[in-house]
């Protein structure tokens, strides 16, 4: 009987109470009275759109994503006072009535009809408004928006049937704290807790009677009641507000008049959104694209246009909490070596990533250009790969030699190795992964100078070309690659490795994300691990989303790695980053790109990696950067940053190898020492030696040893001869010497 009831005053009160202009849409009371009984009640009344939070390592909020900023609270985190002036402006007899409040329906009825036409007056309950609201927020189509706006008696119909509905399936309390949570208050805020926020710059739970009866009245009409926007006519809806609780008895008249007083006083705190406002942007894109494929299971990038769009709304609208691996400190660290060396408003870019060994969490990543829109900004992800928002990658230079020499010493190739090494030379042989043979490379050093034998350590401190070259037809070019392949390496756009006699200079094009993740690698003794930046995702219902697998292998053996990590430290304190230390144990590798197209400096300590490169942003191979080397631009950032990254961390040492790799010897330093006291050095490093039989002039005491040859510090075979030069203890003149002698010089 109830819902007949209803259906009968659906009918007859529907029609005169319409919109202006829809009083003649030829909806009888009898249609009403018959579709009402016949419509389906059910409706989504589950939360509204949420704004997706991003938070970093830490727990700290670094990113928000939003289509409406929304945060939903419960009935009791809104501030009584706020619940009353509400319902004293849009609903008074809400605690009484049901869906239909007949009493306000009829007087809305009798002084819309009384003024002619030039006023108008709601009828609509709570309930009802909920209802319309939750109407807007499911629709998914225009249409589907169209139908739950339009001023049409059909419309009301509907709403009157959902909001009986609700008032049998909800209490009054539930159905005020929905309307609370989804009304739009203005600004762009939606529910009582942004508009709080928004207007305030404070919860809902603690609003006061001026800003609670403001907020009540703008929802009548966001626009023309904005407080920013026309404050005049916002203050005097406030007061009505005011005067009606005071009418219903809900505070005092002096209450009211003392509020009403006070002119409106915000404090705003505008809701931004997205990755712009980051205080880690490129990172926080990085998650986005992360999310795009969590929430697609995969499918992304396989989907339409149409369908990435719905991929990215649920992102805005989903209420998601995301936990990542950023760590501020590393990323500004990052950020400030940078930017401190590249201009953000140079053509010139440089970009950084940084990974932790043995979990592959991405602790930071950016650019030198500030990311964004419009002139000398970019949003493009330059650090990362295309399926994180990137571009095609960039050119790894000499930091793909690495996996060559990781190669070389799995395969058993001794380190002392020595191979002649010209400036230049043409060089074939080179069979790949798919049987083809490769002839008539022109490969030539960086450096003219760097002619003669090299072994593995020397080869690699200097990073001779033709060396390398020589040292990858050992090796067998698709064992090359497969061992970079191995440590996650791919071009940046997702393609496999290009296998040409060229990729053991770094000529594929791969993203710094990558790479950094190939040196912890290494720094974690063989283990690799594919890079991670999320580590949870919570929906709104409090459960986790399944997120996409991230494995860890073993990609070479401890010693192997244990053996790469020895040599690329001499990178730093012998090799072409000489100088550039940071302090404590670190290995890396230089890289100047092909052609000068670009630089690139990739290192790691045991406990974090990170990988640069520089190239200039409007195409590497039109605007080359002649005269940088990884060592002049990206070494220096690689430095400052992990320096900062690294502050007050522990500095642990790289393990020993525990195998015999086939090294070579470092020649002691016994300058100055007695010649008894330098031989007894010589011996126990498993060297011999020779005097040569006179004297040099040397401000080193007389009898001791001046110098050597080869000198402290210079790699030898084990069991090689070391020549000892004794000091005449004079710093002037040539000294005398016996026929027939003659000083090395002078041969």
């Amino acid at each position: 009987m109830r819902l007949l009831g209803a259906g009968v005053v659906a009918g007859v009160l529907v029609a005169f109470i319409a919109l202006p202009g829809v009083g003649g849409a030829g909806l009888t009371a009898r249609d009403a009275a018959n579709g009402f009984q016949n419509m389906d009640a059910e409706l989504n009344t589950a939360p509204p759109p949420e704004k997706t939070v991003v938070y970093d390592a830490r727990g700290n909020q670094v990113a928000v994503f939003f289509d409406k900023y929304r945060e939903s609270v419960r009935l009791d985190q809104i501030a009584p006072i706020m619940r009353k002036a509400v319902i004293a402006i849009e609903d008074s007899r809400f605690y009484e009535h049901g869906a239909l409040d007949l009493k306000g329906t009829l007087r809305a009825l009798v002084n819309n009809a009384s003024s002619g036409g030039e006023t108008r007056q709601g009828g609509s309950t709570l309930t009802q408004q909920y209802v319309k609201n939750l109407l807007v927020e499911n629709a998914k189509t225009d249409e589907e928006y169209r139908a739950a706006t339009a001023p049409t008696l059909q419309r009301k119909i509907n709403e009157l049937r959902y909001a009986l509905h609700l008032e049998e399936t909800m209490t009054k309390d539930e159905i005020l704290e929905g309307y609370l949570n989804i009304a739009y208050f203005g600004g762009g805020a939606y529910g009582v807790q942004a508009a709080a926020k928004r207007w305030f710059s404070k919860p809902a739970s603690k609003l006061a009677l001026p800003e609670a009866a403001l907020l009540a009245g703008i929802t009548q009409n966001p626009s023309a009641y904005d407080p920013k926007l026309h404050p005049k006519a916002a203050r005097q809806r406030r007061d009505t507000v005011l005067y009606r609780m005071a009418e219903l008895n809900m505070i005092t008249r002096e209450e009211a008049e003392k509020a009403a007083a006070q002119p409106i006083e915000l404090n705003e705190d505008k809701p931004v959104g997205g990755c712009e406002t980051s205080k880690a942007p490129f990172f926080c894109e990085y998650v986005r694209y992360e999310m795009y494929q969590i929430l697609s299971d995969g499918k992304y990038w396989k989907l339409s246009k149409e369908r990435q769009a719905e991929v990215e709304s649920r992102l805005k609208r989903g209420g998601y909490v995301i936990r990542t691996t950023l760590d501020m400190k590393a990323q500004n660290a990052l950020d400030r070596a940078l930017r401190s060396r590249v201009s953000p408003t140079s053509n010139k870019v440089a970009a950084e990533a940084m990974v932790q060994p043995g979990t592959g969490h991405i602790k930071a990543m950016g650019a030198s250009k500030q990311f964004g829109a419009g002139k000398g900004k970019t949003t493009l992800n330059l650090a990362a790969d295309a399926q994180h928002g990137g571009g095609v990658g960039v050119s790894a230079g000499s930091t793909f030699k690495t996996f060559t020499l990781a190669a070389a010493l799995e395969e058993g190739i001794p380190v002392r190795t020595s191979i002649h090494s010209p400036s230049r030379m043409v060089i074939g042989g080179f069979t790949d992964c798919e049987g083809n043979v490769h002839h008539g490379w022109n490969v030539g050093n960086a450096d003219p100078a760097e002619n003669g034998p090299y072994n593995l350590k020397t080869g690699t401190w200097l990073s001779v070309n033709t060396f390398y070259a020589q040292l990858q037809k050992r090796v067998g070019l698709c064992d090359a690659v497969k061992m970079a392949e191995r440590f996650g390496m791919k071009q940046g756009n997702g393609q496999p490795l290009k296998q040409v006699m060229s990729q053991v200079l770094g000529v594929n094009e791969v993203d710094m994300v990558h790479l950094a993740a190939a040196y912890a690698g290494f720094a974690a003794r063989g283990k690799y691990c594919e890079p991670v930046a999320v580590t949870e995702v919570v929906g709104p219902d409090g459960k986790k989303l399944k997120l996409p697998k991230k494995e860890c292998r073993q990609a070479v053996s401890q010693d192997v790695a244990d053996k790469v990590n020895e040599i690329l430290q001499g990178v730093l304190t012998k090799g072409t980053a000489k100088g550039h230390g940071i302090g404590r144990p670190a290995a890396g590798k230089t890289g100047t790109c092909e052609a000068f197209t670009c630089a690139a400096f990739a290192g790691h300590t045991p406990n974090l990696a990170a990988a640069v490169a520089y190239w200039d942003y409007r195409g590497p191979w039109k605007y080359k950067v002649y005269g940088v080397y990884g060592a002049t631009i990206p070494a220096p950032i690689w430095a400052a940053s992990m320096r900062g990254a690294l502050a007050g961390e522990p500095a642990p040492s790289f393990n020993t190898p525990a195998r015999d790799f086939g090294d070579t010897e470092e020649v002691p330093d016994v300058r100055g020492r007695r010649v008894r006291e330098a031989i007894a050095i010589l011996r126990r490093a498993g060297l011999t030696w020779e005097i040569v039989p006179r004297r040099v002039p040397s401000d080193r005491p007389r009898g001791t040893v001046a110098t050597t040859s080869p000198g402290p510090g210079d790699e030898i075979e084990p069991g090689g001869k070391v020549m000892l030069y004794i000091s005449s203890g004079r710093d002037r003149g040539r000294p005398e010497r016996n026929e027939g002698f003659r000083w090395p010089w002078e041969d």
